[in-house]
């Protein structure tokens, strides 16, 4: 969610009283989805916007027709700065957005709105990871989202040498500092890793997009299908239920607790793509863990013993 844009859409509302989101879409060149969206995180953070359903209806700023920015209460300019403010770190234009905004407030609100800028920030980084930088392709492809047009796409895939293919790009996603595309192709729909691409192409050619395509739909079927991936295989493990919240940071959502604590161990249910996978993981809590089942991850866990016998015992 960019801050300049919130701040657009204010301003728009400022100017015209009542908008739809179809009007914020159109103006601000977004999907009728995102611009819904805008809306209700305004909403949400405070600021006095609602909608007004029906025939004629929208979504209008409390107070009449037209109200400034002036007239937010000091509790809904701090509820704004706040959600916008850590995007202010990262991106110029959300800095210039919040000093217009700034400049539009009362003196007397100034201060406590810039201290809720200053108040939060937001490192997507993970501990010992890196910083992955935003792929250059990404203002392309949003640019082609945008506009409607087919990108030519020359996509690496896990395996195989990369190809070449002509798609109609409907939105994109930022998951995890990871971005996706999720595109219409000859096969259907389809997802992209953005850092797989190796070049993007824009055409002339008008992109198809389903009149009834929802990008926030979209994308959580395909977390579904991914995680039922991820989830093919699942054991079953005995350790101190201290160690729960750790094996939870490892194996997210496929991490399950199975029955009461018993002579202070729990059971645990696990999963992940492969056997493999879930020995890999656990190897290194040694004595520690016990896996009940299945037969298949405790033969891993014991090749992998074996192997590490082998090559290190004296």
């Amino acid at each position: 969610m960019r801050a300049d844009r919130l701040v657009a859409v204010l301003l728009l509302m400022q100017t015209r009283g009542r908008v739809t989101a179809a009007d914020l879409a159109a103006e601000l060149e977004v999907s009728v989805a995102t611009a819904r969206r805008d809306l209700e995180a305004l909403a949400a953070a405070g600021v006095p916007v609602y909608p007004q359903p029906g025939r004629g209806g929208g979504w209008s700023l409390v107070g009449g027709a037209r109200t400034d920015l002036s007239g937010l209460t000091a509790a809904e300019a701090q509820a704004l700065f706040l959600l916008v403010g850590p995007t202010a770190a990262v991106s110029p234009a959300a800095r210039a957005a919040l000093r217009k905004l700034m400049g539009a407030l009362p003196r007397t609100f100034r201060a406590d709105a810039q201290a809720a800028t200053d108040a939060t920030m937001v490192d997507p980084v993970r501990w010992g990871e890196r910083d992955r930088p935003r792929p250059a392709t990404v203002d392309l492809l949003q640019t082609a989202v945008i506009r409607r047009r087919k990108v030519r796409l020359t996509y690496a895939g896990r395996t195989g040498e990369p190809t070449v293919r002509l798609v109609d790009p409907w939105g994109l996603i930022d998951k995890d500092d990871v971005w996706y595309l999720l595109a219409g192709t000859d096969r259907g729909r389809r997802t992209f890793r953005v850092d797989r691409i190796v070049e993007a192409e824009p055409t002339g050619q008008a992109a198809e997009r389903p009149d009834d395509f929802a990008l926030t739909a979209a994308w959580q079927e395909v977390v579904d299908e991914i995680e039922r991936r991820r989830s093919r295989t699942w054991a079953t493990v005995l350790i101190e239920e201290r160690f729960v919240p750790i094996l939870r940071d490892r194996f997210g959502r496929h991490c399950h607790l199975d029955g009461e604590p018993d002579h202070g161990r729990v059971r645990v249910r696990l999963a992940a793509p492969t056997p493999l996978d879930i020995a890999r993981h656990l190897a290194g809590w040694g004595a520690l863990i016990e896996v009940v089942e299945p037969r298949s991850v405790r033969q891993e866990l014991a090749r992998i013993g074996a192997e590490l016998v082998g090559r290190y015992a004296d």
